[in-house]
């Protein structure tokens, strides 16, 4: 892997720094009690500056992958400012339930969504301030229904989940409901030795600045091994399709490694 590949996240990292360092040393000094959660504050600061262009930049793939496929009511993992609503076709998706425990993204997520039709005032838009792994919170916001979501989605967000592994088991047994699908645009842990290592090795401190998003997470080995046990006691896949592809024109030498994925619920009971 070239030296310039494993270096590169400096130059992100140097814009982060000169844009949001600032900002969140200014919350501190207003509110000291910021300083316990100094990391989501500088993220905050980081996204609300970058969101869109980083959103712009994968604009196609995530039309391809949300517009078609995402049905019902939708769960959206880490919904920052909101930019996924974008990709959701409104005749489709009956309500838009989005889940961003950083508060501060809050007023502009709910000013995007309701621009795209969904609105707290009728019951089309929930936004909750949980984490993913908040299995029974986000239960009790439907309701507390279990498996009352037709499709999840997430866009980057996997990576930042505390025990993600175990919140995507919760969030995919308990909550999307039998043949429900589980649509994500993520970056993960490369295929390829040496950026592997490489993701290992900034990982650490990447997570600092960026509210706990690790460079090495193995997300899409971690979703394509989730099982569950059928009537007979069987252990068996949870899932019934499964497809996984990469960006197209990616490099391989980069340590933001994405893919894309469509991974459909098995029909029938699941013994949960």
């Amino acid at each position: 892997m070239k030296l310039a590949n494993a270096f590169g996240l400096w130059t992100e990292l140097s814009l982060a720094l000169q844009t949001a360092l600032i900002p969140t040393m200014k919350d501190v000094w207003k509110k000291p009690a910021t300083i316990s959660h100094l990391s989501r504050t500088f993220m905050a600061h980081v996204w609300i500056a970058f969101a869109s262009q980083v959103d712009a930049n994968a604009r196609t793939v995530k039309r391809e992958l949300f517009l078609p496929n995402a049905t019902g009511v939708v769960l959206d993992i880490g919904a920052g400012l909101g930019h996924g609503v974008q990709y959701l076709d409104h005749s489709k998706v009956t309500k838009y339930v989005a889940v961003e425990p950083n508060i501060r993204m809050h007023p502009e997520l709910r000013k995007t969504a309701a621009a795209a039709g969904y609105l707290e005032s009728n019951g089309t838009l929930v936004i909750l301030g949980c984490g993913a792994e908040e299995i029974m919170t986000i239960l009790e916001s439907l309701g507390s229904t279990m498996h009352a979501v037709d499709t999840i989605t997430s866009v980057m967000s996997m990576c930042s989940i505390p025990s993600a592994e175990e919140a995507l088991r919760g969030l995919v047994r308990h909550v999307m409901k039998p043949g429900g699908q589980l649509l994500f645009y993520e970056h993960v842990l490369s295929p390829r030795k040496d950026v592997a290592w490489w993701q290992r090795f900034w990982a650490p401190m990447w997570q600092i600045f960026y509210d706990g998003c690790r460079l090495d997470c193995p997300t899409d080995i971690w979703i394509g091994n989730l099982v569950d046990s059928d009537d007979n006691g069987e252990t068996v896949s949870i899932w019934s399709e499964r497809k996984l592809w990469g960006v197209p024109g990616e490099t391989e030498e980069t340590v933001f490694h994405h893919v894309l994925g469509k991974f459909v619920k098995r029909e029938g009971r699941m013994i949960s």
